[in-house]
């Protein structure tokens, strides 16, 4: 089940922390023990010890819907949960060793023989409540109220903690597979970051994506991210637009090293290789770093958009050596465990 983003948090509903983590589905039967993917993607091999802790913590028969992610220092952290995702075995257990993952559960599907997706999802918390309530870590039962004033304290305080807004859930809503019948509420800020080059839409030769990039410290124009969700007549409005600054060669850019892989562990740089993608074609068209658009974005993972940026405008007033990472606002922090323990 989905949720559709909103401005503003809804009144009388279900509230929730939205966990920024690997969204999935945990099926166990006895000492079977499946867990998957919001798109079906297999992921039970990457996380060994919670295959055990779900062994010892969940019913014998049950499927619940929740969110695996790692802890960091008091933070979510996605990267490290996104280590995870590699085909060595030995390097998933020497990682679920060093940075064991935990899954945080929000929902209860079935219980034994009895399906609830039919059931409300009022009825569902108190099942998912009476069923879970004597668990331990790293299986948590997500925080949740109906107090709306509670909900707005907690989307400005546990950003701080990495989580990137709330959910809300009607009261008598069932559970609706691939249906975006939730809200989500997150945060958005906004920020000027130089355009250094573009990737081109799969449909055909126009921009699919603008890269992003912004100065650190030391004056490296690091890569943060992208924006997209042009139409496609804005699509091929902004070909015409950077021809003036497309590079004939990425010599002399400052990401002109990405094609090497090595050169990925000491910069972020655009075409890094993807866990995810698999051969996914990320080249990209280098354009002279001169241009800066002002994008909204959630909120940073370590030195990068978390997310995909949306494009608000050109910002020809601007200097690109002013783009830095210095404008971003960083939320005060806030320990991940103390949002756990409310649950």
């Amino acid at each position: 089940m989905l949720a559709k983003s909103v401005a503003r948090i809804p009144p009388g509903m279900q509230y929730e922390a939205k966990w920024d983590g690997f969204r999935a589905l945990i099926h166990r039967d006895g000492d079977e023990v499946v867990i998957g993917s919001r798109n079906g993607k297999p992921l039970t091999r990457y996380f060994p010890e919670l295959v055990t802790a779900f062994r010892r913590e969940l019913p014998e028969r049950c499927v619940i819907d929740g969110e695996i992610v790692i802890a960091y220092e008091g933070r979510l952290d996605f990267d490290r949960l996104s280590e995870r995702i590699h085909p060595a075995d030995s390097r998933v257990r020497t990682l679920a060793e060093r940075t064991p993952a935990s899954f945080v559960a929000f929902d209860l599907l079935a219980l034994d023989d009895t399906s609830l997706l039919d059931t409300a999802q009022s009825e569902r918390r108190t099942a998912l409540v009476d069923a879970l309530g004597g668990v331990s870590a790293p299986v948590h039962v997500a925080p949740a109220t109906t107090d709306v004033e509670l909900a707005r304290e907690w989307f400005s305080r546990y950003e701080g903690a990495g989580l990137d807004g709330v959910v809300a859930k009607p009261l008598d809503l069932p559970y609706r597979p691939d249906v975006r019948v939730m809200y989500k509420i997150k945060h958005e800020r906004t920020a000027d970051a130089v355009v250094a080059g573009y990737r081109l839409h799969k449909s055909g030769p126009v921009v699919g994506s603008l890269l992003l990039g912004l100065y650190d410290a030391g004056g490296t124009l690091q890569h943060v991210g992208v924006c997209a969700a042009f139409s496609m007549k804005r699509r091929a409005e902004l070909v015409d637009e950077l021809a003036p600054l497309v590079m004939e060669s990425a010599e002399g850019h400052p990401w002109a090293a990405w094609a090497r892989e090595s050169a990925h562990e000491s910069a972020r740089l655009p075409g890094a290789p993807s866990r995810w993608t698999g051969k996914k074609d990320l080249s990209w068209v280098a354009v002279r770093p001169e241009l800066v658009c002002e994008v909204a974005y959630d909120h940073m993972e370590g030195d990068r958009f978390r997310h995909t940026a949306q494009f608000r405008r050109w910002r020809p007033d601007r200097t690109p050596g002013s783009c830095t990472y210095a404008q971003l606002e960083e939320p005060v922090r806030y320990d991940l465990a103390e949002v756990l323990a409310s649950g």
